[in-house]
């Protein structure tokens, strides 16, 4: 009996994102190719202004493609509206920046109730407090940002990004602005939290500790991938 193959949780073909400038048309990814299969780890690397950044954007569907193909769990979002785009993240993929991107006029369990009440989950605000007991802010809940410290608001932020139990998470730079020790709690949290959802993980990150915990490791320079993946000792085949 012929078995079903699940395709790929990302698959980038040969994507360029180019931009206008006063100096003529910059092309910010140069013809990336780049799979990653259901609940794999990928940590992506390189210098500011490689691509980065604009990788993860375009795979989230918040940034367009010039050219080539993005496709999300086998769907390909190429030419998608903005309100389908919306609708694509918001049940598929979880999004964490360096910057917590918190709405300051909401508590923190009405913060990680916005996506699910975006989805029209009845029970949105049940599901926004178990993933905020989940990282360990069930006594923060009714505070608003300006009440929490930095990690405690990136907790916040980890908490809406997989309030959804999205099947990718995005993470760019995720302790960019914490320090040492509370970054690496923060991503104790995202990869415990990752491993019990499986779901599949990009890690823009120019810490290389950090990007070894990754099954894979990619380095980017001038828009596009410069090396072989590096697997990490022990990872899945």
């Amino acid at each position: 009996m012929k078995q079903d193959v699940k395709p790929p949780a990302i698959c980038l073909r040969d994507v360029y994102v180019t931009l206008p400038s006063r100096a003529g048309k910059v092309e910010i990814l140069r013809g990336v190719d780049l799979t990653l299969k259901q609940g794999e780890a990928v940590a992506v690397v390189g210098p500011s202004g490689s691509g980065k950044t604009t990788l993860l954007m375009v795979t989230a569907g918040l940034e367009l493609a010039t050219s080539g193909q993005v496709e999300i769990a086998g769907r390909d979002i190429t030419g998608q509206s903005e309100d389908e785009l919306a609708k694509l993240r918001a049940g598929n993929i979880g999004i964490v920046f360096q910057s917590f991107h918190l709405v300051p006029t909401m508590t923190a369990l009405e913060n990680v109730a916005l996506p699910l009440e975006f989805l029209g989950a009845p029970d949105a605000f049940e599901a926004a407090r178990k993933s905020l007991q989940d990282v360990e802010l069930d006594h923060r809940m009714d505070h608003f940002p300006a009440q929490l410290s930095g990690g405690e608001q990136q907790r916040v932020a980890l908490a809406r990004a997989l309030s959804a139990s999205p099947k990718i998470i995005l993470a760019d730079e995720p302790t960019g602005n914490l320090d040492t020790r509370t970054g690496e709690a923060v991503m104790d949290l995202l990869f415990d939290l990752r491993a019990r959802h499986n779901a599949t993980l990009m890690l823009i990150t120019h810490d290389e500790k950090l990007a070894k915990r990754c099954e894979r490791v990619l380095k980017m320079s001038d828009g596009n991938f410069d090396e072989p993946a590096r697997k990490r000792t022990g990872a899945p085949a």
